[in-house]
């Protein structure tokens, strides 16, 4: 069926074949499958108001609208559209509402000029532009009037010799230029092209829009005689038109404003006689065709019986005709602001409905790459927000890390510090310890305890450059320091150091120096000197985890009065500080025992973060 639909578009109406294209075109209009295809159906649709438009019908109006309704909310289908558009311009330029003609009038240029490669022929594209000129230049935009025109003029000089094209595009300029007051010699040289144009067709083309250029042209140099002479001759070809037809409204308004204009040129050129002579043919059309008449051109007939009625010394009479002609024009400028401002709201809301139509703004290319453009903006707009909010998030995160690192590398500092110095008072005290062994001829002890302090210091410097030592190194200089102590305080307490058997203790890396803190605060602060029965037990122990679990017990301590029990040395905190860097695994834990000693719990993630 589109097959053949297509072929019946390229068939050419003639006055023999155009009942039975209608006729075609009726079969496919009411064929119970045909709205089932949108395009189609838009298309027989169009082709119906066409045929209905060529004889005056009033089914063109609704042919029309069934075809706009259908096609309009498709994708694409721009030939298509841009026809229903111009169709539709037509039909209300008829009916007088020229605003709502010049809108869809503008809409089928649109197309045109948006797409090259529409498949409309140059003379679909001519007429279209030259009638949404034509429309423009009715409601004075008369600038997009003119740049219609001189768009639309290399596609009609590509149609055929004798198109009916080439002779209306270089009128609708002349019109335009006059209507824009461009001066004379803007003009000529598009009447030149007209008159060889009629020169050389002479049976092509109407002379009645030669003659009109003319007058514009002479009317402009002020060359009377030669603009009463095309007026006449303008004048004789009307009549005979109005003479031979029935007296179409068109007709008998042109023949009513030719007399007019020839009544005033005569009245210029003071011939009163003969101004007063086609006054009267004037006034008698209208009062043969009161009906066709158009109200509007009384402002013209008017102001030329008040001229007429001035040059005959009837003051009195022109003042009135005067005064009638402002009361007139006041008339017809309310009359054209009520019909404009009901074609406005009309208009207004055609485009409320084409705004609401989303697809049509996906298929008009110029909205088309206006939405690519918001949408552009959006996108940049976004992905702005993203990288500036990434970006605010990665210099929070980098501040962080950077703080956080800060942080670590001071306690790192710190922790090698102390691991570099021996407590002082440790020293001090392990130096007056061997000097009393000495001072006591204690040969043996002071020997055995200078070796062991040697020990300790050298495995406290080695340690101190290391990240992570063996277990065994780590238990050989705790067991070193708790002799060193033990001998100190002249065997003043016992301590006892557990590792499970089955454990290779070299292959375990912990963090150096991390327990001996511990140890220290309770040797210090955890156990009674005094008693000989003071102890402390160290116990390592390994879960499935990962983790070493150091488990450290004192036997207790009576608080001494003005000393405060809870006392921790600065090495202790440091290591807490240590512990909390090495991971969720690593825990601190300090409980009371049951015989009045503190135990103090440290898990030690083995495979830890280094510190």
């Amino acid at each position: 069926m589109s097959a053949r639909i297509l072929a019946l578009e390229n068939t050419p109406v003639t006055s023999s074949n155009y009942d039975s294209l209608k006729s075609a075109w009726d079969a496919y209009y009411h064929n119970p499958s045909l709205p089932n295809d949108t395009v189609s159906y838009a298309k027989v649709a169009y082709q119906l108001a066409r045929l209905h438009g060529m004889r005056g019908g009033d089914s063109a109006a609704f042919f029309v609208k069934k075809a706009l309704d259908y096609i309009e909310p498709t994708k694409g289908n721009l030939d298509e559209k841009a026809l229903v558009y111009n169709g539709m311009g037509n039909i209300l330029s008829l009916q007088s509402k020229s605003h709502q003609a010049g809108y869809y009038y503008n809409q089928a240029a649109g197309i045109v000029l948006s797409d090259s490669l529409l498949g409309l022929s140059a003379e679909a594209k001519s007429v279209m532009l030259l009638s949404a000129a034509q429309s423009n230049n009715s409601t004075y935009q008369l600038s997009l009037a003119e740049r219609m025109i001189r768009l639309a003029m290399p596609i009609c000089d590509s149609l055929p010799v004798g198109h009916v094209g080439h002779q209306r595009v270089l009128v609708q300029m002349i019109q335009t230029l006059r209507a824009l007051k461009q001066p004379a010699d803007s003009i000529a040289p598009y009447l030149l092209k007209l008159e060889a144009l009629h020169r050389r067709y002479p049976q092509q083309y109407n002379p009645a829009y030669l003659y009109e250029s003319k007058m514009f042209y002479f009317e402009k140099t002020y060359q009377t005689d030669s603009l009463l002479r095309y007026q006449l001759l303008k004048t004789n070809l009307d009549q005979d038109i109005f003479q031979a037809g029935k007296a179409h409204p068109t007709d008998v308004n042109n023949l009513f404003l030719d007399y007019c204009n020839v009544a005033t040129t005569y009245l210029v050129l003071n011939n009163t006689e003969l101004a007063g002579k086609y006054l009267a043919k004037a006034a008698a059309i209208k009062k043969e065709h009161p009906d066709k008449h158009v109200s509007q051109n009384d402002v013209y007939y008017q102001k030329a019986v008040a001229t007429l009625c001035e040059k005959t010394g009837r003051y009195d009479e022109a003042i009135a005709l005067l005064n009638q002609t402002m009361d007139l024009k006041e008339d017809i400028y309310q009359e054209q602001n009520t019909q404009a401002v009901a074609e406005m709201q009309a208009l207004y809301q055609l485009q409320a409905k084409d705004k609401s139509i989303q697809t049509l703004h996906e298929n008009m290319k110029i909205n088309a790459l206006q939405l690519q453009q918001n949408r552009l903006w959006l996108i940049i707009s976004v992905l702005t927000l993203i990288l500036l909010a990434l970006a605010i998030f990665l210099l929070y995160y980098r501040q962080q890390q950077r703080r956080m690192r800060s942080e670590k590398e001071k306690v790192v500092l710190q922790q090698q510090l102390l691991r570099t110095q021996m407590e002082p008072h440790f020293i001090f005290n392990t130096l007056s310890a061997l000097q009393s062994f000495v001072r006591l001829d204690q040969k043996e002890r002071a020997i055995k305890y200078l070796n062991r302090f040697s020990r300790l210091l050298r495995t406290s410097l080695e340690l101190s450059r290391e990240q992570f030592v063996p277990l065994d190194e780590e238990v050989e200089t705790l067991d070193n320091y708790l002799s060193l102590q033990q001998m100190r305080f002249d065997q003043a307490f016992t301590y006892t150091i557990t590792v499970p058997e089955e454990q290779d203790l070299t292959a375990i890396m912990v963090p150096p120096m991390l327990i001996q803190p511990f140890v220290e605060n309770a040797i210090l602060h955890g156990i009674d000197m005094e008693t000989g029965s003071a102890h402390i037990a160290i116990a390592f122990v390994f879960d499935l985890n990962e983790v070493l679990e150091v488990k450290i017990s004192d036997s207790g301590k009576k608080a001494a009065i003005g000393v405060r029990p809870d006392h921790r040395s600065l090495s202790s905190t440091i290591s807490r500080e240590r512990l909390s860097l090495l991971g969720k695994k690593a825990k601190l834990k300090t409980v009371s025992a049951a015989h009045g000693g503190t135990v103090v719990f440290l898990n030690i993630p083995i495979s830890g973060q280094s510190i």
